[in-house]
């Protein structure tokens, strides 16, 4: 469906491309991992669908005041990296994602499944992690169940991240095993689970997050945006969705909130499949909500 044509009504998306030597306040890169997932995905269809649905939207905050996102913030996009998936692939992330980290503020990793948080995470130099998903991805070996555990263990070992500087919330019941649980509480890995989530409230979570993940000098964090951590009535294009996670409200404001942070350099949005959601799009289109929403926490700096 083409929308109506109004020049008072601009719409989100279609941003320029990026060009090395560009500086920027955020740059967008579709890095479309799919072929290890656990589960049969189509998330590869993601970044295109992604960008199409913020056309759906203005950049417009209501405040107030009013804010245009595209008059407050330079936003550029630099395509995909064209087979991000394998050794080759793996490095080539790597290098595009470190070369728009040092022309803008922040990088939105457009996934694809979770296995991009690897190289987009080691890339963006991460010091720190935040993740919001069900899951901990902590398996053994290589796939989109094992980024976080990669950048524990399998990264460089100047580029891996300190487990006491990982915060994972929403991890959920019923989606996880007690052998991974135990492995996150052996490293030290500040898990917040849902149900915390929901006692405490969404800004005292960010907090702690934010503290924990940003400590130490020149701290770089990296967001993960697990969108199966939403409720499967959000998104049912998540292949791992459950009934009961978080309301897409909920979701936007934690990305919104932990964004705003400056040491925030990086970000991804992983685990939709678009080629599997419903005929209305509403994983895609929460997804792009949630780009929508690292921008306003950008600009809330």
């Amino acid at each position: 469906m083409t929308l109506p044509h109004d020049e008072l009504w601009p719409c989100a998306g279609s941003w320029p491309a990026f060009t090395t030597g560009d500086d920027a306040d955020a740059v967008l890169l579709g890095v479309p991992t799919w072929r290890t997932s656990l589960s049969p995905t189509g998330a590869h269809a993601t970044p295109a669908a992604i960008r199409q649905a913020l056309t759906r939207y203005s950049a417009m905050l209501m405040g107030p005041p009013v804010v245009d996102l595209d008059a407050v913030l330079r936003v550029l996009d630099a395509g995909d990296v064209a087979e991000p998936d394998g050794e080759v692939g793996l490095a080539a992330t790597v290098a595009r994602v470190h070369e728009l980290a040092d022309a803008g503020r922040l990088v939105i990793a457009l996934g694809g499944d979770n296995a991009l948080t690897y190289p987009v995470a080691r890339g963006a130099g991460a010091t720190g992690l935040i993740t919001i998903d069900a899951h901990f991805d902590l398996r053994d070996g290589v796939s989109n169940g094992s980024p976080v555990r990669r950048l524990v263990e399998d990264a460089p070992e100047t580029e891996r991240v300190d487990p006491a500087r990982i915060v994972q919330i929403g991890i959920a019941d019923f989606a996880n095993s007690a052998a991974y649980a135990a492995r996150a509480a052996d490293w030290g890995i500040r898990v917040i689970t849902l149900d915390e989530v929901r006692r405490r409230g969404l800004a005292d979570v960010v907090a702690e997050a934010t503290t924990i993940a940003g400590a130490g000098a020149a701290a770089r964090i990296h967001l993960d945006v697990d969108v199966d951590a939403a409720d499967r009535a959000a998104a049912p294009g998540c292949p791992a969705s459950v009934p009961g996670g978080f309301a897409a409200w909920e979701l936007r404001a934690l990305v919104r909130g932990i964004t705003a942070d400056p040491r925030v350099v990086s970000a991804d949005i992983a685990e939709v499949d678009a080629t599997a959601d419903t005929d209305d799009l509403r994983t895609v289109r929460l997804a792009a909500l949630c780009v929508l929403e690292m921008l306003a926490g950008l600009a809330i700096r």
